[in-house]
């Protein structure tokens, strides 16, 4: 379900165990409501072409994820793109890995004539597909996107805020929050993304790479099948550490 490569001589305590919540999909990233999806307008005189490339994540709904990064590519197909996500995932930020969190995702476009309205699909979302609004850009500076999908009763939906450098200007962030806010988006559900301190080289480490190409029975049952030989580790591991915290603090 997943692919793992190791570059250099990393600790490995605690991937497999790691590895098999990742594969179960992200609970993060989103939020819950009932009813149907807000309607947000795109932005109009949308041009993909200068949509693509880099967009670092200055805010975006409920994560504790940092250094987010989106990438996004053309394919082969026509109104077809990929959309890579490379983050450090807050679950293996409790860990002592060094690792870099790639899940790639496909971008549609259903209508050429409403190129900001598009389709995703990312491999773990076992809802399926999710709307993806461009709501607003100026393709050189800043970026808004929204994306929801219907569930039986509610949506899920989560809103991002994009930036071409590591930081963007109140003003724009707060444009963006003002669109979200007159449809109905709480810009309050959004979170702060820290782009401090962040690798110079995101393929430092170990690198987890989530995409259509990886995902296969065969694999998901090789991550459970090492989760398996890493649970033993790992409780060992969190057992000293406890077992210390206790001791210093009789100690005391």
């Amino acid at each position: 379900m997943v692919s793992l490569v190791q570059s250099g001589n990393m600790p490995s305590i605690f991937v497999g165990a790691i590895l098999v919540i990742l594969a179960f999909g992200q609970v993060e990233m989103h939020s819950y409501h009932l009813g149907a999806c807000p309607t947000i307008e795109p932005e109009t005189n949308f041009d993909m072409n200068r949509m693509l490339g880099i967009w670092y994540v200055i805010e975006k709904t409920s994560t504790a994820s940092s250094c987010i990064v989106y990438n996004i590519s053309r394919t082969e197909e026509p109104a077809e793109y990929t959309i890579e996500e490379i983050s450090q995932h807050f679950l293996l930020a409790l860990t002592p890995l060094k690792h870099g969190y790639h899940y790639a995702g496909t971008l549609k476009v259903p209508d050429t004539a409403v190129p900001a309205k598009m389709t995703v699909k990312f491999p773990l979302s076992v809802a399926g597909t999710s709307s993806f609004t461009v709501f607003a850009t100026d393709f050189d500076t800043y970026a808004g996107i929204f994306t929801c999908q219907k569930l039986t009763f509610a949506h899920r939906q989560s809103a991002t805020i994009l930036s071409r450098r590591r930081t963007l200007d109140k003003m724009y962030i707060d444009k963006l929050r003002n669109k979200l806010a007159n449809a109905q988006i709480d810009p309050f559900e959004l979170s702060i993304i820290k782009q401090k301190d962040c690798p110079k080289d995101p393929n430092e480490g170990y690198n987890i790479n989530i995409n259509d190409e990886t995902i296969s029975a065969k694999a998901a049952a090789d991550v459970i099948r090492k989760a398996g030989e890493k649970i033993g580790d790992g409780v060992e591991y969190i057992s000293g550490k406890t077992k210390d915290a206790v001791e210093k603090i009789y100690d005391r």
